[in-house]
């Protein structure tokens, strides 16, 4: 890298430009997105049945339907931060956590690590949803959660992986 220069940034996204070296040897820009890190929750109940969440996008400018997903604040883990987006967004806690994996959203331009846990042993709690969010959870069995992921039902790339990790888990043997 020849430089790098800052040319956006707010509390969730920085842009940057680097001017580069090519292989070849010329110079030529890049641009970097760094987004907050995150992490995404599939909630599993003992009934086979898990929780999405529905809500509009800005970025897309339409409804889609997502697991459980959050920033990771300063100073927070990844667990802790998929704990505390379960309760707030889902109204739920569980007493069975698995991280699945962590994955990469768009890795040409984008920097922001989604860390995928699963969780298991629901139960209820209040809601502490942030301000403005208006969010639709939506129960439905494992299986139907798959299928939209395998049809284009659900687009969200993590959510996608996510699902699709979990299920795959679940038909391995022991």
């Amino acid at each position: 890298m020849c430089s790098s220069d800052l040319v956006y940034r707010n509390p969730w996204i920085r842009v940057r430009e680097d001017v580069v070296r090519k292989p070849s040897g010329a110079e030529g820009v890049f641009g970097v997105v760094t987004l907050k890190p995150g992490s995404s929750v599939l909630p599993l109940d003992a009934d086979g049945q898990v929780y999405l969440a529905r809500e509009f996008k800005y970025g897309v400018q339409r409804a889609s339907l997502e697991v459980i997903s959050g920033g990771i604040d300063e100073g927070e883990t990844p667990l802790e931060a998929a704990r505390r987006e379960l309760r707030e967004e889902a109204g739920l806690e569980a007493a069975e956590w698995e991280e699945l994996a962590w994955v990469d959203p768009f890795t040409t331009v984008v920097e922001s690590p989604n860390y995928l846990f699963l969780a298991r042993g629901l139960s209820a709690c209040p809601h502490q949803r942030d301000d403005g969010e208006v969010i639709e959870l939506v129960k439905m069995p494992f299986e139907r959660a798959v299928e939209l992921a395998m049809e284009g039902g659900i687009t969200h790339a993590g959510s996608c992986i996510l699902i699709l990790k979990a299920w795959r888990r679940f038909l391995q043997p022991a």
